[in-house]
């Protein structure tokens, strides 16, 4: 597998300003008020993180018989990301930053003092809507609260660009696709990242 060709860390950092700044929103922000109100859920993206030894997406395709992996990396971070129906771009940008920051990969004490970019990691983003599946009634998930496909493949889409662009190799899965999943869990080391829009 080829090594991970990034920017210096400082150029990097120093990129994430200038380059995730809030985007317009897809779909409802206008309408979306984000006073708390009792039974309201108000959107929010969230995203799985793991942090991985190595990591690859295979997908399979309707008209072939077997698969073929789309995307794979070294060390790093693999992004399970979940949209929900009313979710802005502005969550994207502030969570892509604060992924791009998170120091969660040990320093040469052994304590969790380095981000992905210090630590020349590598990005790999799969979407996952599942995240919003509701299984608080019945034995069957529901996922009404979920953005539509046709939304929220523009806003992953924009969400990894905004990743990419910063200089960290990126690599993904094809939205909306049967893809089988290989993480090997660094630690295990976990997170749950949400953006709440009614808290932002």
């Amino acid at each position: 597998m080829d090594e991970c060709l990034i920017s210096p860390a400082t150029d990097v950092e120093n990129n994430l300003t200038a380059k995730i700044q809030p985007f317009p929103s897809f779909g409802r922000q206008s309408s979306v008020d984000t006073k708390p109100k009792t039974g309201y859920l108000p959107p929010e993206m969230k995203i799985v993180l793991q942090r991985v030894r190595r990591a690859s997406v295979t997908v399979f395709e309707s008209n072939q018989s077997g698969g073929r992996i789309a995307g794979e990396i070294g060390p790093g971070l693999v992004l399970l990301v979940g949209l929900k129906a009313g979710d802005i771009m502005e969550s994207a940008a502030r969570l892509a930053k604060k992924i791009l920051e998170l120091r969660i990969f040990e320093d040469k004490a052994g304590k969790m003092n380095r981000s992905v970019v210090e630590a020349k990691g590598q990005l790999l983003v799969i979407s996952q809507f599942t995240l919003h599946g509701s299984t608080r009634k019945g034995r069957r998930p529901s996922f009404t609260g979920t953005m539509p496909p046709d939304e929220a493949e523009k806003m992953y889409s924009r969400f990894v660009q905004m990743l990419s662009d910063t200089g960290i190799k990126v690599a993904t899965g094809v939205f909306g696709a049967k893809m089988e999943v290989e993480i090997i869990n660094d630690g295990p080391v976990t997170f749950i990242l949400e953006d709440d829009i009614s808290q932002a």
